[in-house]
């Protein structure tokens, strides 16, 4: 009797354990299928549609652009003013750059708005001295959300944001980049011109 009122309180503190390390487990499987390379893996880690939503007022920098658009019955001058202000102003830069695999493996490493710079090239070798990156630090854990902080050398925070989705399955559903502009992408190499002989 002893032995048996021992495993179930045994099993109950390995359930209570997973269930509040699963955000944490959730990260680090984010960190290394995107080192990998590993699309489904991904796609079962990230809800795309809301870290989407997520991107764009960040990367837009106006707040106005996420409020919903007039309509032209209710205020026709405010449609037409928001239909030039679009115009007028330059586009952001586009949200998939962040969601690759390099970028997303370069978030969670802390590289934070510079992450957009890694889509084009190839992704690291994963060996020793590009797995990992810096630990993520716990910002705020609840029972459905939880949210995990990953700071570069510079100080500037990369905060991950997921959600619960089933007991013990959690996926990023907001990427909160750091403060500033994104850098440009780097402009790409222009082709030698041919020798004539």
């Amino acid at each position: 009797m002893k032995f048996v009122g021992r495993f179930i309180v045994t099993l109950i503190a390995i359930a209570a354990i997973s269930f509040f390390a699963a955000p944490g487990m959730a990260f680090f499987a984010l960190r290394s299928a995107a080192e990998t390379n590993d699309a489904s893996g991904l796609a079962r880690l990230i809800d795309y549609a809301a870290v989407r939503q997520s991107l764009r007022p960040q990367l837009d920098g106006n707040p106005a652009a996420v409020a919903p658009a007039p309509s032209f019955m209710e205020d026709p001058i405010g449609a037409v003013r928001r239909q030039i202000e679009q115009a007028a102003t330059p586009q952001a830069p586009d949200v998939e750059v962040y969601l690759t695999p390099a970028a997303l493996a370069a978030l969670t490493r802390g590289e934070g708005r510079y992450a957009s710079q890694r889509t084009g090239g190839p992704l690291p070798s994963p060996d020793a001295t590009t797995t990992g990156g810096p630990m993520p630090r716990p910002v705020y854990w609840g029972m459905n959300r939880a949210r995990m902080s990953v700071t570069d050398e510079g100080g500037s925070e990369t905060i991950f944001t997921f959600e619960r989705k089933g007991p013990f399955e959690w996926k990023l559903v907001h990427i909160g980049l750091p403060e500033g502009v994104a850098p440009p992408a780097p402009a790409p190499a222009a082709p030698s011109p041919a020798v004539k002989r």
